[in-house]
């Protein structure tokens, strides 16, 4: 009797410690899986450890949740700015994805907010596995991660001269590398890459006498202004390899006096749509002095999107630097219809054509008759 007592409690005990033995393996198999990192170098020199698999992330920061729309990565959103709610004027990536709001909101966001980052208490009600964020600096990312325990990843733009952007691609690579998008940021990276080559093709090699004098205003600086305002080194100049008179005096933004214009006197000039209205008013109260340009007097006055909104659209400056194409050097332009493509480079970027929407906005690429205003 005792032994069968014995052996009926050795077999109980025998099958406790094999389920026991099960549910260990189960939860060790578990906690394997969800610490499972992987070490990446952020755009600011950090190491930082993000999950090997990442589902859920936040952006923060100018141009931030651009890159990752350019990845096709939107759907592994949980939360964004409120300044990407509230505002979208000029951002193709925002008219594509109109969706964006629905989603939670992790902070104010916006210029002010730029090196501040979301709200740590917001940023948590969501829970993604890693913060994006742009324009910050190396301490400050830190704190933030700090304060969240969520990975904080530092992306960058660098300065856009050309389109093939060291700093942009080097981003574009390692937020592809961190959501499992490496061959879509190759991709995109190609993209843009081509269209460089393509307009190198059409343009490095016509003579410097041949290239006509062409200057931009109206470039929205920390806000909007007038013909004044104007870029030695504007990104859609640079990429069709043109004569930009502003780069004798500067290639940083600067305001340049109107007779300094005058001195110059360019062209062509093109006028950036979102400060078209102060050039309109200016030359509504000073006709005289516009019509004394020789742009003006010929007809030589065009309109061209603004791309500098929440840090640069890269696909409407590209979009800009066809259409300036076509009117500087038409026969070697004469295949593009400017409007068909920029359409073809919000598609493929932001997964939507979005001119016509841009084109309610501002003005498109028009040839500008101010004699009407």
């Amino acid at each position: 009797m005792n032994k069968k007592i014995i052996s009926i409690i050795v077999a109980l005990m025998m099958s406790l410690i094999v389920a026991f033995s099960g549910c260990v393996e189960s939860s060790d198999s578990g906690a394997s899986e969800v610490t499972q990192t992987v070490e990446i170098v952020d755009m600011v020199g950090r190491t930082v450890e993000v999950p090997a698999e990442v589902q859920k992330i936040v952006c923060s920061g100018p141009g931030c949740l651009r890159l990752i729309s350019y990845l096709n990565a939107t759907e592994k959103l949980v939360g964004i700015e409120d300044f990407e709610n509230t505002n979208l004027i000029g951002r193709p990536y925002r008219l594509a994805h109109p969706e964006f709001s629905e989603l939670s909101v992790i902070g104010n966001g916006g210029p002010q907010d730029i090196n501040v980052g979301p709200d740590p208490e917001k940023v948590l009600n969501v829970m993604p596995e890693v913060i994006f964020i742009t324009y910050m600096e190396a301490s400050n990312a830190d704190e933030l991660q700090k304060k969240t325990g969520i990975p904080v990843v530092v992306l960058s733009y660098g300065a856009l001269g050309n389109f093939k952007n060291d700093a942009i691609f080097d981003s574009l690579t390692l937020s592809g590398k961190i959501l499992g998008k490496e061959e879509r940021a190759e991709e995109v990276i190609s993209f843009i890459s081509n269209i460089q080559d393509d307009l190198d093709k059409r343009t490095s090699e016509i003579p410097n006498e041949e290239k006509p004098s062409i200057y931009v205003g109206a470039i929205g600086n920390k806000g909007i202004h007038g013909i004044d305002s104007t870029e030695g080194s504007y990104p859609p100049f640079e990429s069709l390899n043109t004569e930009n008179i502003a780069k004798t005096a500067s290639n940083e933004h600067i305001f340049i006096s109107k007779e300094q214009l005058i001195e110059w006197n360019p062209e062509f000039i093109f006028i950036d749509e979102g400060g078209i209205s102060i050039v309109y008013e200016d030359y509504e109260k000073n006709p005289d002095y516009y019509n004394s340009l020789d742009a003006f007097k010929n007809g030589n006055v065009y309109g061209i999107l603004p791309f500098n909104y929440y840090t640069t659209n890269i696909d409407t400056a590209m979009a800009d630097s066809y259409y300036i194409g076509t009117i500087l050097y038409p026969e070697t332009f004469s295949d593009i219809d400017p409007k068909a493509k920029a359409d073809e480079i919000y598609e493929f970027l932001v997964g939507k054509g979005v001119y016509s929407e841009m084109n309610e906005m501002f003005e498109g690429f028009e040839n500008l008759d101010f004699s009407n205003q």
